[in-house]
C-alpha cells in the first residue's frame, strides 16, 4: 500500500475532511449510521499510519491476490488501430490485466482493505452489494478467508444474467439475497444492503464494491484500488522509461478507474479518458452514462452526479454490463469531470460488443463487458494519437461471467 504525496494544488489532495470533493461526495447517511461512519474513518486513519496494516495488506495482495498484475502490451490490437489511423500512426496500446488477479477483476483489491478495517473495528459479519457479482464473488472469498460470515445483496435481475458469479459466492459460503425491488439491479441491492446496515450496525462492517457511498468510503475504495495506478507507473517505467501520453477505463460507480487514475493526476502530460456506459445511446434514455445523461443530487449517502427525472427522482440506469448498470458514480468522479482533468464520454451496449469480440480474437483475451466499454472507446481514441504515444486500458476484469449475455445478444446457442 504505497502512499504517494500529492503537491500542492494537487489534484491529489481531496477530499477535504468532511469528505468532500469541491461540492461533491459528503456523508449523507442515517443517524444510526453517523456514529459507525466515524469510527470508520477514524480506524481509517490509524490503518493508513500503521505499518503492520499496510505490511498484511500488501503481502495479501502478493500472495493471494497474485499481484503485480502484468502490464502487457497488446500488438495485435495496436497494429489493428494504426491500420485504421491517419497514415498508421495510432499509439502502442498496452493492457493493465487486472483480470488476472484472484477472482478474475480488481474488486480483491479493495475487499482485502476492507476486510483488515472490518476485523480491526471486532466487527464479526460482512455485507455487500454487487452488480454484475464480481464485487460479490472477492466479498465471498475474502470472508472465506477470514472466517466470517457473508451476505450479498445482489438484483434478480442481475441474479439471473450472472449466474456463474451467484454459484461461485455460495460455493465460497456467502448467502446470496436476490432483491426484487425498483429495477431489480445495482441500485436496488445497495439500497437493500444499507437497510441491512441501519438494522445490524453493532456487528455488521458494510465492504462497499465502488468508490461510492459516504465519507470515507470514496476515499478509502479510492486508496485501496490505487495499486493498479501506482504498478502502471513503475511497469511503464521499466518497459518504456516514461509515463503513458493516455490511460482509458471504464466508469460505473468508479473504483478501477480511480484506481488507475489517481496515482497519476498531478502529472499534466497523462491524459485520462473515463467511459460511461451509453446503454442504447444517451437519447434513448435507456443508459447509465450520470455524466453525459445526469445532473447532480444525492443518492447512497454522496453528492454526485445521478440519472434524475425533472423532480429529482432517480431514473433506472441500463446497460448491458451489470457492472455498469447504476444511475450514478463516486463524487470522485464528478470533481474531475467539472475540473476538466478527466474526461468522460459515452459507449453504447452495440460497441461494447463489438470490442469484446475484437479483444478475443486479437488478444485471446476475454474481457469483462465493463472492460469492453474502455475498449471500444480506442477507435476514436488511437485516431487522435502518434506512433510514439503511449496508451494503458485497464482491463479491469475477464469476461467469463458474461459470456451468456453476450451469447444471448449474438444469437448464440448455449
Amino acid at each position: 500500500m504505497t502512499v504517494q504525496t500529492p503537491i500542492a494544488n494537487s489534484f491529489r489532495n481531496q477530499p477535504d475532511e468532511q469528505g468532500h470533493f469541491g461540492k461533491f461526495g459528503g456523508r449523507y447517511v442515517a443517524e444510526t449510521l453517523m456514529p459507525l461512519i466515524l469510527d470508520l474513518e477514524k480506524e481509517y486513519r490509524a490503518a493508513k499510519a500503521d505499518p503492520a496494516f499496510r505490511a498484511e495488506f500488501d503481502d495479501l495482495l502478493e500472495h493471494f491476490v497474485g499481484r503485480p498484475s502484468p502490464l502487457y502490451y497488446a500488438p495485435r490490437i495496436t497494429e489493428h488501430y494504426r491500420a485504421l489511423a491517419p497514415e498508421g500512426k495510432g499509439p502502442k496500446i498496452y493492457f493493465k490485466r487486472e483480470e488476472l488477479n484472484h477472482t478474475g477483476a480488481h474488486k480483491i483489491n479493495n475487499c482485502v482493505g476492507q476486510i483488515l478495517l472490518a476485523m480491526r473495528m471486532g466487527k464479526t459479519r460482512i455485507i455487500a452489494e454487487t452488480g454484475a457479482g464480481q464485487h460479490g464473488v472477492a466479498t465471498a472469498t475474502v470472508a472465506a478467508r477470514f472466517g466470517l460470515p457473508c451476505t450479498i445483496f445482489m438484483g434478480a435481475k442481475d441474479v439471473e444474467r450472472q449466474k456463474p458469479n451467484v454459484f461461485r459466492m455460495k460455493l465460497l459460503g456467502a448467502e446470496v439475497r436476490p432483491v426484487t425491488s425498483g429495477a431489480e439491479t445495482l441500485k436496488d441491492a445497495m439500497n437493500d444492503a444499507l437497510r441491512d446496515w441501519v438494522a445490524n450496525v453493532h456487528d455488521t462492517f458494510y465492504i462497499i464494491g465502488t468508490a461510492a457511498g459516504p465519507h470515507p468510503y470514496p476515499e478509502l475504495v479510492r486508496d485501496f484500488q490505487s495499486v493498479i495506478g501506482t504498478e502502471t507507473r513503475a511497469q511503464m517505467l521499466k518497459a518504456e522509461g516514461r509515463l503513458p501520453d493516455m490511460l482509458l477505463a471504464a466508469v460505473g460507480g468508479g473504483s478501477n478507474a480511480i484506481g488507475m487514475f489517481h496515482p497519476f493526476l498531478d502529472d499534466p502530460d497523462v491524459g485520462m479518458i473515463g467511459i460511461e456506459a451509453a446503454g442504447h445511446g444517451i437519447d434513448s434514455g435507456q443508459h447509465a452514462a450520470s455524466l453525459s445523461g445526469g445532473k447532480p443530487g444525492i443518492l447512497h449517502g454522496n453528492r454526485t452526479y445521478l440519472l434524475q427525472d425533472e423532480d429529482g427522482q432517480i431514473t433506472e440506469a441500463h446497460s448491458i454490463s451489470a457492472g455498469l448498470d447504476y444511475p450514478g458514480l463516486g463524487p470522485e468522479h464528478s470533481w474531475l469531470h467539472e475540473s476538466g482533468r478527466v474526461k468522460y464520454v459515452p459507449i453504447t451496449d452495440t460497441q461494447a460488443l463489438e470490442a469484446f469480440q475484437l479483444c478475443c480474437k486479437l488478444e485471446g483475451i476475454i474481457p469483462a463487458l465493463e472492460s469492453a466499454h474502455a475498449l471500444a472507446a480506442l477507435p476514436n481514441v488511437t485516431a487522435t494519437m502518434s506512433e510514439d504515444q503511449l496508451l494503458v486500458v485497464n482491463v479491469s476484469g475477464r469476461g467469463d461471467k458474461d459470456i451468456f449475455t453476450v451469447a444471448e445478444h449474438l444469437g448464440f446457442e448455449m
